[in-house]
């Protein structure tokens, strides 16, 4: 598939603002196609990462459940549903709710995590949710600064025994992640808080990307 024009100047702009990006910027628009791809084919975005980018995977989670830029208004088959099966209460909630790009935080569910590393092994509980929740068309976005996290790399491992395709973001260095991912963005530093720096504003460009792709025209 191709971004379209909007799209790659969204990701011109990113790299104007960042040059330290510049030796990624393949690798972004690659990670574009293939969650476009994912979530077209009626896929889900399940991401996950360690400390600051555990805090990383809620906040992408946060910008493609709900809008971001633009408006995602309901559309008008999903709002007579909402009124069919609510009434007044229905209608309202379909004036109100929004759409979402479907996506997951593997940090999130608390009891399971925790009980799955007590139970089992720590180093599992990524690639516990992606064997029981993971399908076909479905997308497993790591975040490690170093590449080498053995969660992450677990959930990488379990996602291609799935069917799913995997994306990394990590810093410079070759790693476990970008030689074992379909896509790998290596940004172009190395000390852990400013490959952080860096994710931020690529993850944010590839949500913008993502919500400009599926609501610039309105509700789907």
């Amino acid at each position: 598939m191709k971004l379209s024009e909007t799209e790659i100047l969204m990701i011109e702009d990113l790299v104007a603002r960042y040059p330290k990006l510049v030796s990624a910027r393949e690798q972004i628009e690659e990670a574009a196609k293939l969650l476009i791809e994912s979530v077209e084919s009626g896929g889900k975005i399940l991401i996950c990462g360690n400390g600051g980018s555990s805090a990383d995977a809620d906040h992408i989670v946060g910008e493609l459940m709900k809008g971001f830029i633009l408006p995602r208004p309901l559309s008008q088959n999903q709002k007579e549903a909402l009124s069919a099966a609510g009434g007044e209460t229905g209608r309202q909630m379909g004036d109100r709710l929004q759409q979402g790009i479907p996506a997951l935080s593997l940090s999130a569910p608390t009891a399971l995590n925790t009980a799955f590393l007590n139970d089992v092994d720590p180093s599992l509980l990524f690639a516990q949710q992606v064997m029981g929740m993971g399908n076909k068309g479905d997308i497993l976005w790591g975040i490690s600064t170093s590449g080498n996290s053995s969660n992450i790399v677990a959930a990488s491992i379990a996602a291609k025994a799935r069917g799913l395709k995997t994306l990394a973001m990590t810093g410079e260095k070759k790693s476990s992640l970008s030689q074992m991912c379909d896509v790998c963005i290596r940004v172009n530093v190395h000390e852990t808080y400013k490959v952080q720096e860096l994710h931020l504003p690529v993850y944010h460009t590839l949500c913008l990307v993502l919500e400009n792709h599926f609501f610039k025209d309105g509700p789907r």
